[in-house]
């Protein structure tokens, strides 16, 4: 099938819908010259995430919150203070260089996408409400499923759970669905086990 032909879009967010690799140099050179102390934090909390995805386990009230619990276990520190450090870290801050770094090219096909009348939600395993606001694409999208945020799925990618979400929210089935991300071992993967299309971004 056409990636056109397909009813619904569900993309996903961070490293499909701008480029990953500059954004992290940016964010790399950020933590080193004001927020070194930060770094152990990061590393635990995205160390929680990988193993929290091999484990394809359902996580009440969502992996973010196991993720959180984990991380804080890990470092001593208190759930509440490694959630500031993340949500001003991986979230916020990020921002202003997601916008320099967008793919323009995927998001005009997104935007023809709709307004041909195809359903467009995004899908992913962080929060994402803030940075698409950053990006000015909140509108652009039907259905938001995040992790961490409100209706967001019980387990990571490779689970299709996320995936069977947001068709369910769109009342479209899956087999008329196309996933479109950057990874083929997490949203790939996922797209299979949901019987959905794939369209890997590089």
């Amino acid at each position: 099938m056409k990636h056109e032909d397909y009813a619904a879009w569900l993309v996903d967010f961070d490293g499909t819908l701008y480029r990953p690799k500059p954004v992290q140099l940016a964010m790399a050179a950020e933590l080193l010259l004001t927020g070194l102390p930060r770094v152990p934090v990061i590393r635990a909390f995205r160390a929680e995430h990988e193993r929290l995805r091999s484990e394809e386990a359902l996580h009440e009230p969502s992996p973010f919150h196991a993720q959180l619990a984990r991380a804080a276990e890990r470092t001593q520190l208190a759930p509440e203070v490694i959630e500031r450090i993340v949500r001003e870290w991986m979230q916020e801050r990020p921002c202003k260089w997601i916008r320099r770094f967008v793919r323009t090219e995927l998001v005009t096909e997104l935007r023809s996408f709709r307004a041909a009348g195809g359903k467009l939600a995004v899908v992913s395993d962080y929060p994402v409400r803030a940075k698409l606001a950053a990006l000015e694409l909140t509108e652009l999208f039907d259905v938001v499923v995040a992790n961490g945020e409100a209706d967001g799925p019980a387990s990571l990618k490779p689970t299709p759970a996320g995936f069977l979400r947001a068709a369910e929210r769109l009342s479209v089935a899956p087999d008329a669905c196309l996933v479109i991300g950057d990874r083929d071992d997490a949203d790939g993967e996922a797209s299979r086990r949901a019987g959905m299309g794939f369209r890997l971004v590089r």
